[in-house]
């Protein structure tokens, strides 16, 4: 009865025992980064002795911060995260529904061919979208940046498999009280579909912040970079200045913290929906 006994407690303390060493594990490159960026010289830091020696200091912060051009990649970053994730809500929804609940000609092809463009890389398209971005002469523009972007095949996969599991007998007795198929989108599925659309929209905003590639390719205007761009060139600037460049990481890095520590409830609720059936 003792054995029985002590076999989930060992069980319980070698799972929390590996997750802490994961965790440490995760956090000590964010460590090393914020201990680099408060720190004046950066050239000494080859071991963890370092840490709690030597000098630390908030000017690396302040430098970055008064740059004009950093606040400027802020924005950017800010605008174009923030319209992708927006669009995609509304307009995966919006064709997720169609493909789960309307009777759509060839909706097996569509379907299909959105599971299909998930399997290309984004570096196949790379050539012919920006020759396309310069036929309708959006280079260093807002518009280059966005509207690519405005519907995933990923989020439409992700929506539709939601909405699929979601009770239809609701929005039937919404069309026997007279409500349009857009009043049903917006009153019924995506109110119900709250949990995934949470997760759609963080992980689009996180893909949109962090992409390089794309924003590299559409812009040449120092006025239009966004941040991942920005940072490259800023890198560039100071030589390796890794105090002022690890400062800057700093910065960006919070508006995705902030985001992931405002909605981690329902980040864990919708990405666990669907996993136990009642």
């Amino acid at each position: 009865m003792a054995s029985t006994d002590k076999s989930p407690l060992l069980s319980r303390i070698l799972t929390h025992s590996t997750l802490v060493v994961v965790l440490l594990g995760m956090l000590f490159p964010l460590f090393w980064m914020l201990a680099i960026s408060f720190r004046e010289s950066t050239a000494d830091f080859t071991s963890i002795s370092v840490f709690f020696s030597g000098t630390y200091t908030l000017q690396n912060y302040i430098d970055v911060l008064a740059s004009g051009p950093f606040g400027r990649y802020f924005w950017n970053s800010t605008v174009v995260a923030v319209a992708v994730m927006l669009g995609n809500v509304l307009f995966c929804t919006m064709t997720a529904y169609a493909l789960a609940r309307r009777r759509v000609p060839l909706k097996g092809f569509w379907l299909v061919t959105v599971v299909a463009v998930l399997m290309i890389p984004p570096q196949v398209v790379m050539i012919p979208l920006y020759r396309m971005m310069v036929n309708f002469g959006w280079i260093n523009t807002y518009w280059a940046l966005i509207v690519p972007n405005l519907v995933t095949p990923f989020g439409i996969f992700l929506m539709r498999q939601y909405i699929m599991n979601l009770p239809v007998e609701l929005e039937d007795a919404a069309r026997i009280d007279g409500t349009s198929e857009l009043g049903i989108l917006f009153k019924i599925v995506m109110p119900l579909s709250k949990p995934m659309l949470v997760v759609l929209a963080v992980f689009q905003f996180l893909t949109t912040w962090n992409t390089f590639l794309f924003p590299f390719l559409f812009t040449n205007d120092e006025a239009m970079r966004t941040l991942p761009v920005g940072l490259t060139f800023y890198l560039g600037n100071q030589s390796i200045d890794w105090g002022h460049l690890m400062a800057s990481s700093g910065i960006s890095a919070i508006p995705v913290i902030l985001l992931f520590l405002l909605f981690q409830r329902q980040i864990i609720q919708g990405m666990t929906a669907g996993a136990v059936k009642g």
